[in-house]
């Protein structure tokens, strides 16, 4: 497969992946205002499938990026810092599952506001990851 071709299905599921992370703690801020009852029960289910729809995104994204990188070779400080972010972001996957099964137990302890905050996280990634691949400072 070409370089585009892997450089544009990458970006494709690199998107769609976010869309995924900008979405699914909007629900949370939503989980965290709602009592419970049918509405709340609403908001798990759409946050359980948004999960299990983002989480293969994530995957292809990561190994489409992954075949770019070895198969052609990129190097640099900005891609070790680019990877450390893209990390973070793999973990940041992981504890929104963690925070699913904790509503999903009725067992939440946080408030819709620390929801807002958290749901800023991935966005201050693309910002970086986004100045790094293009810029590339180092």
């Amino acid at each position: 497969m070409s370089y585009l071709y892997l450089k544009a299905l990458h970006l494709i599921f690199v998107t769609s992946w976010f869309a995924g992370l900008f979405y699914l703690p909007r629900i949370y801020v939503n989980l965290a205002m709602a009592a419970p009852g049918a509405d709340y029960d609403r908001l798990l289910l759409m946050a359980g499938k948004l999960f299990r729809f983002m989480t293969p995104l994530g995957i292809l994204a990561l190994l489409f990026g992954m075949w770019l990188w070895l198969g052609f070779g990129f190097h640099g400080g900005w891609l070790h810092a680019k990877l450390t972010l893209v990390a973070g972001l793999v973990a940041y996957h992981g504890y929104c599952l963690t925070l699913l099964r904790r509503f999903r137990a009725g067992e939440n302890r946080r408030s819709h506001v620390w929801y807002r905050y958290f749901n800023e996280i991935p966005v201050l990634i693309l910002f970086a990851v986004v100045i790094l691949v293009v810029v590339k400072p180092f």
